[in-house]
């Protein structure tokens, strides 16, 4: 009888194109420039640098120019070729740059923040300039008159934000480790509410205005989807880091997530699988399983004369576990475990092959990356580092 051969899928894996080195210090921001072969970044030395391919198929600096403070963040509108740049001074100068890229004119700078400005975005739309800061404030601008139109004072120091055109939404993600979202009128907000579901610094956020769903990364290794337009209040976790999330970008005509972390792993997730919601844990005090007691349950210990022992989860059903009850490892990609995690006895019978099939692709950047920004119409994805290197 003849072997029957199952073919492996094909994985797309990142093709390193370029490497852009000069900076010399860490470079908090880069973009590519949309229909160009060039790349905009911002760096902790101060400079801002247009870099465009030559011929040799080397990037060079077409336009280096030093600020008065290290720059912090930066967003870029290839539209009307408006950058504008936060700094670590609290400030924010916008530039038009010429149709070349060859040359940028300063158009204005106004003082936004008290402290170091970690997020700037210019809205097209509304010709608005969103900004956050360390002095915990949210602010909005006006793009033509740099006047400030309203603000939101938050509990802790902001890292991340996005911003939904056509419902207004503001997401905000901070150091508690909460998203905050408000709801922007002219010059006011309100407050809608906000997700808690991070042990650490929520670290990056990417919404996806098609299915109307929020990602939001962490420095607690992990990556939660929240289902806003669905209002089923899912959320659903991905694991699949060894360090802090840095960075998090969406591919809308693949329905892949892309996510970087500090140690330069890039992960791919297939977000085109029906994935499962993660179980609360439950509280017990002895094992669902086995009934031990656990070692707070002092009545049940001197009744039955037995020591307590420490409480587990299954990850999987969620039940409390005695260690003996739950010594089985498994991955369960569905759920977003693409590590082997503990679960159950029960529930590590009940897990196929085919259950294991992983849903995420790993790769290895080989740099300390602080920042992406992905270019959809190429498929380029660009990781900035605390190495001073630009991959691309």
């Amino acid at each position: 009888m003849a072997a029957e051969i199952h073919p492996k899928p094909l994985t797309r894996r990142p093709v390193l194109l370029n490497k852009i080195e000069g900076s010399q210090d860490v470079v908090n921001t880069a973009v590519i420039i949309p229909k160009e072969d060039g790349v905009i970044s911002v760096s902790e030395d101060r400079t801002i640098r247009i870099w465009l391919k030559r011929d040799s198929g080397q990037y060079w600096p077409s336009v280096y120019h030093s600020m008065p403070s290290p720059c912090s963040c930066m967003s870029f509108n290839q539209e009307t070729r408006r950058l504008s740049v936060g700094m670590d001074n609290g400030s924010i100068s916008e530039f038009v740059l010429a149709e070349d890229y060859n040359k940028m004119t300063p158009a204005r700078t106004f003082q936004a923040h008290q402290g170091r400005v970690t997020v700037v975005l210019f809205v097209l739309e509304m010709e608005w300039v969103l900004s956050t800061g360390q002095d915990k404030n949210f602010n909005w601008h006006c793009s033509e008159s740099g006047q400030r139109l309203g603000g939101y004072r938050t509990t802790a120091w902001v890292s991340c934000l996005q911003f939904d055109v056509e419902t207004r939404h503001a997401f905000v993600g901070d150091h508690s480790g909460q998203v905050t979202i408000l709801k922007l009128e002219q010059e006011s907000c309100s407050l809608v509410t906000t997700f808690k579901g991070h042990t650490g610094i929520v670290t990056a956020l990417c919404w996806d205005p098609v299915q109307r769903v929020l990602f939001s990364g962490s420095s607690d290794h992990s990556i939660i989807m929240w289902d806003i337009g669905g209002r089923k209040g899912t959320a659903i976790e991905l694991q699949g880091h060894n360090e802090k999330v840095q960075g998090l970008c969406y591919a809308h005509h693949t329905r892949q997530l892309i996510s970087c972390s500090s140690d330069g792993g890039i992960v791919i997730w297939n977000m085109d699988v029906k994935r499962q919601e993660t179980p609360e844990w439950l509280d017990s005090d002895s094992c669902q399983k086995c009934e031990q007691p656990f070692f707070w349950n002092f009545k049940q210990m001197w009744d039955s004369k037995k020591i307590g022992l420490r409480q587990h989860h299954c990850r999987k059903c969620g039940k409390a576990m005695c260690g003996k009850c739950s010594s089985k490892r498994s991955t369960i990609p569905l759920m977003g475990f693409e590590f082997e995690v503990r679960v159950c006895d029960s529930c590590h019978e009940s897990i196929t092959d085919e259950d294991r099939a992983p849903t995420a692709t790993f790769h290895d950047s080989k740099h300390s990356i602080v920042h992406i920004h992905y270019e959809v119409t190429r498929g380029w994805l660009l990781t900035s580092g605390a190495d001073k290197i630009i991959k691309v």
